[in-house]
């Protein structure tokens, strides 16, 4: 048993992953993971909660490739929140969960005000009959690989630089949606995806890889934001793929961010709009096209 956030399923927490199976191999247990849904510090704090890398369905099927064969998503809710460090191990580790091992990062905190420690798991480990097994920060290109500086990164348009922590190009997947159908009547017919997240650590339009459409990845522009010309209020991803005519509603797409072409924002007309997407259909082209040939 291993228990986080797991944001982002990162190089640090594939780390993890690897010891984790590894004991649950030798022990023929499930390698299981417990997260919490919502996090922590998103049910105390929504508003200066971070970005969400990952929604539970994008974290379900990254640990699942990983080799993960149990997630056990657990409701933080104000019962969980007082939960004791005692109770913590005795009544859900021990009694719910039945551990056998645990698996820890170097910071691992856990019961309520964050009580408990590596030391009092280790001794409350004794006393059950479960090993308790820390494991060093994952170091990579000189970073020490976590979500906050995937976010960083993230936040910075270096998405070249969150791919290397990640292990793998940072995308966002769901089922396209209904919308408006504005994107049609002005010539730039879009899927759209809803974020599933309270905040998201990418904005702006961007030049993006669609996949899940095609046995190959499809070039595209993508606006991610509120839509303020149009007086937009839910966070939408809205994504126009090049060059693609067919009928995306309800399917399970994948977006796979490549480069940031501007901030969002707002037009005085749809005109001015228009015009300004197509220069940013063109920038996301040619940007596109180097990528692929470079």
């Amino acid at each position: 048993m291993t228990v986080g956030n797991y944001d982002g399923v990162h190089l640090g927490h594939q780390q993890m992953i690897g010891v984790l199976k590894a004991r649950a191999a030798e022990l023929r247990s499930a390698a299981t993971v417990l997260v919490f849904e919502p996090s922590s510090k998103e049910f105390i704090d929504p508003e200066g909660a971070p970005a969400r890398l990952t929604r539970w369905r994008e974290k379900y099927v990254a640990l699942a490739a990983h080799g993960v064969q149990r997630l056990v998503t657990l409701r933080f809710d104000e019962c969980v929140r007082a939960m004791t460090p005692r109770a913590f191990v005795d009544e859900l580790l021990v009694e719910k969960l039945g551990t056998r091992h645990m698996v820890v990062g170097h910071d691992f905190r856990y019961g309520s005000n964050a009580g408990g420690t590596i030391e009092t798991l280790t001794a409350a480990a004794l006393s059950h009959g479960f090993g308790v097994e820390e494991v060093a920060p994952f170091v990579f290109d000189g970073v020490r690989v976590s979500s906050t500086a995937v976010r960083e990164r993230l936040d910075y348009a270096d998405y070249a630089g969150a791919a290397r922590l990640l292990g793998r190009p940072y995308r966002m997947m769901g089922r396209v949606v209904h919308g408006r159908q504005l994107g049609r009547t002005l010539g730039f017919p879009t899927a759209n995806l809803r974020l599933m997240r309270r905040k998201s650590p990418v904005w702006g339009i961007l030049a993006v890889r669609v996949l899940g459409i095609a046995p190959h990845s499809l070039p595209g522009v993508a606006s991610l934001g509120t839509r303020p010309t149009v007086n937009g209020t839910e966070p939408l991803l809205e994504v126009h793929v090049f060059d693609f005519a067919g009928d995306l509603y309800g399917r399970a797409i994948e977006v796979e961010f490549v480069a940031k072409l501007r901030d969002e924002v707002k037009f005085d007309s749809l005109d001015a709009m228009v015009a300004q997407m197509q220069i940013d259909g063109a920038g996301a082209r040619n940007l596109l096209t180097k990528v692929a040939s470079g």
